[in-house]
């Protein structure tokens, strides 16, 4: 047995869970927080036998799509009177991150 682990982006939570729950899988949605662009994610937890896996990765893949966003950078530290006036930059985001963890013991009380 193994636990998927996929941290994906709150926009696209809502859509995974469905497409898991709609093919059987089971799937703890814990809300968290990213460290880079402090923005709201998704931490979805879902139990798969390993035949399982493969599926459970495949609706990762095609219900969390990436885009692309504009953000401000922090400004630099700067010296009392100097004027900085940062210009948004493109970064991508989205997709998942996904972690695969063998699961020695699986109780459901």
């Amino acid at each position: 047995m193994k636990l998927v682990v996929a941290i994906v982006q709150k926009e696209d939570a809502g859509t995974l869970i469905d497409a898991l729950t709609e093919k059987g899988h089971r799937a703890t949605r814990i809300n968290t927080a990213g460290g880079f662009l402090k923005e709201g994610n998704a931490t979805v937890l879902v139990g798969a036998e390993d035949p399982q896996v493969e599926e459970v990765l495949s609706l990762v893949e095609s219900n969390c799509n990436t885009r692309t966003q504009y953000i401000n950078p922090l400004p630099p530290v700067m010296e009392p009177g100097e004027f900085y006036m940062p210009y948004p930059v493109e970064v991508q985001v989205g997709g998942a991150t996904v972690f695969v963890l063998s699961v020695d013991r699986y109780e459901r009380l």
